[in-house]
């Protein structure tokens, strides 16, 4: 009495869903996130800078940070490379992208000609003048 499609029948067919493709969704996306992350790298030591008023600080992700110390030291990447030590650190980052900005992050009670010495030899490795910064708060 009952056909083969009536709404009675009862069949042992287990229904399932397929994770597969939303688990490579997902790893699609965490591979992108962490392709596509930018690193900041920092000086290594804490700098106290001048408080210049309304000077805005426009760090940018993809910068070369030198820092100098309230005792004249120059750092980069943790490490102290002194002012003949810049122009070596700049040099490559800067022939692998010339308009990469410098910024000199410089303590308030750093000596205002090692900044000085430090902006020339980052000039005399190849940053553009324009490009390179003295960070404030």
């Amino acid at each position: 009495m009952f056909g083969r499609g009536s709404l009675s029948d009862t069949s042992d067919d287990e229904t399932t869903i397929d994770l597969s493709p939303m688990i490579d969704c997902i790893f699609i996306l965490l591979i992108f996130f962490i392709v596509s992350t930018v690193f900041v790298e920092e000086t290594g030591v804490k700098v106290n800078k001048p408080d210049v008023g309304g000077a805005a600080s426009n760090l940018e992700s993809n910068s070369i940070l030198i820092a100098v110390t309230g005792e004249d030291k120059v750092y980069y990447g943790g490490k102290s490379i002194g002012v003949s030590g810049v122009q070596a650190a700049v040099r490559p980052l800067i022939a692998e992208n010339p308009d990469m900005p410098v910024i000199i992050q410089g303590d308030i009670n750093a000596s205002h000609g090692v900044v000085q010495q430090v902006h020339g030899q980052a000039i005399n490795g190849g940053a553009k003048k324009e490009k390179i910064s003295v960070s404030t708060k």
